[in-house]
């Protein structure tokens, strides 16, 4: 493999935005600094007036492989990433069968080594009854382990207290949380369906998958984490009340307990509903603009750690379904980069927040090894940005399998020129580029 120089580029990395030149060989950073003689590569890109932002690292999203390919699968999501500047991915365990075992996990690693053009972890699933499985999990090659304390796919709701307590006290490694609480959500469907019989409105998401549902389930996960002294990550917080169970005090390094935003929670609100349907049903639902906001304010504030995608796809036949045929879930990977560089162009957010929410702090709070920073040694997962070269979301540009997304129609400020994963460049200009894979992710433990 030759040496290639990426010249003139806005690098935006660890706070700061410095025009520097990088020199990339073997998959690594070889070189990163103010001018490198083009004598000392092989290929020059010159990326004047582009913005050069470490590779995004997602760590929720749902590719569908395997059971359910007719939705996604591995090969068309992790295209759809790197086309999104999203270099790495971590991926959930309720795939069918349900990732459960240690078998069953490593042959999600098998298919991902043949088929991902982007790097790859597989969470463990937990559920009521495999807690001796979950224990046997490496953390130098997992990322984590998944528990549904809310309703997901197959046998995965972890909902005996028992189970609970046995798995936050025994587990050592990252515990990544959804959380609603089941009992609640019962109940207020309950109610709906005693309101409108089967044909709820699908405004009702909201008020059935409730404030209370989330924050009864994510308290819950927060106190059992502190009584146990237990590594917790709670993933996309949709209320403004949650955002209160975390802390901004500590460094990112020291916390144990860490939250997730999702795009989604960060864009839309309810009154969304009645343009885009269930094209915006997501558990835990979108709820009103005051949560929107208070989300945001935790993210900016430090009480919120990352920022992700909840990426699960369906195909539109099964989005346009009456309310609870409807499926949950939604295409996002491709365009994450693009919605957060639009609040940067609103004024919200900074591009070293960007990069520091949706890059450096899941490389922190993963501990993921060399990856997540344009650092000299460390892996060449990048992608340039164009800030102002404005990118609108059609059918024809959708690289996910589903063929939709919720911001069709919408033209984002900025285009992602290219990715590069593991110094490879695997995404230029609209176009894929075939002939490399990614690499399964490590951590460091």
């Amino acid at each position: 493999m030759g040496k290639l120089l990426i010249t003139n580029a806005n690098i935006v990395n660890e706070g700061k935005i410095e025009p520097k030149d990088v020199l990339i060989s073997n998959g690594r950073f070889e070189k990163i600094a103010n001018q490198i003689s083009a004598s000392e590569a092989n290929e020059v890109i010159d990326a004047a007036g582009k913005h050069l932002f470490p590779g995004l690292i997602d760590d929720q999203v749902h590719f569908r492989e395997p059971g359910l390919t007719h939705k996604a699968e591995l090969f068309t999501e992790s295209r759809a990433a790197v086309a999104g500047g999203v270099t790495s991915f971590m991926e959930m365990p309720n795939t069918v069968p349900n990732a459960l075992t240690q078998e069953l996990l490593e042959d999600k690693y098998q298919l991902a080594a043949k088929k991902s053009i982007a790097n790859y972890s597989f969470f463990m699933g937990a559920s009521n009854d495999n807690v001796e499985e979950v224990l046997k999990t490496d953390p130098k090659s997992v990322c984590g382990v998944k528990v549904f304390m809310g309703s997901s796919t197959g046998n995965m709701l972890v909902d005996n207290e028992d189970t609970l307590n046995n798995i936050f006290s025994k587990v050592p490694m990252l515990i990544a949380t959804h959380c609603e609480d089941e009992t609640t959500i019962r109940a207020n469907t309950a109610k709906a369906k005693e309101q409108f019989g089967e044909d709820v409105p699908i405004s009702m998401h909201p008020v059935i998958r409730s404030e209370e549902a989330c924050y009864l389930s994510s308290s819950l996960a927060v106190e059992l984490a502190k009584k146990h002294g237990s590594r917790l990550h709670v993933l996309h917080i949709s209320t403004g009340k949650e955002t209160n169970l975390f802390g901004n005090t500590l460094p990112l390094e020291q916390k144990k307990i860490t939250s997730e935003a999702c795009i989604h929670h960060l864009w839309f609100s309810d009154k969304d509903y009645e343009d885009k349907g269930a094209f915006i049903k997501w558990n835990p639902a979108v709820k009103t603009a005051q949560d929107r906001d208070e989300i945001m304010r935790a993210v900016l504030d430090g009480r919120i750690d990352v920022i992700a995608t909840d990426h699960a796809p369906h195909t539109k036949e099964e989005k346009n379904n009456k309310y609870f045929q409807a499926p949950s879930g939604g295409p996002l990977v491709q365009h994450s980069l693009l919605a957060l560089l639009d609040f940067y162009h609103q004024g919200k957010m900074t591009l070293p927040f960007i990069a520091q929410k949706a890059a450096h702090n899941p490389a922190i709070l993963f501990s993921v090894k060399d990856r997540g920073y344009i650092r000299e040694g460390y892996y060449a997962d990048f992608t340039l940005v164009d800030l102002n070269g404005g990118f609108e979301v059609t059918e024809s540009n959708i690289l996910s399998k589903c063929g939709w997304s919720p911001f069709e129609g919408h033209t984002f400020k900025s285009r992602v020129d290219s990715t590069f994963v593991n110094g490879n460049k695997v995404y230029d200009n609209g176009k894929i580029i075939e002939g490399t894979l990614g690499e399964r992710l490590s951590f460091k433990v």
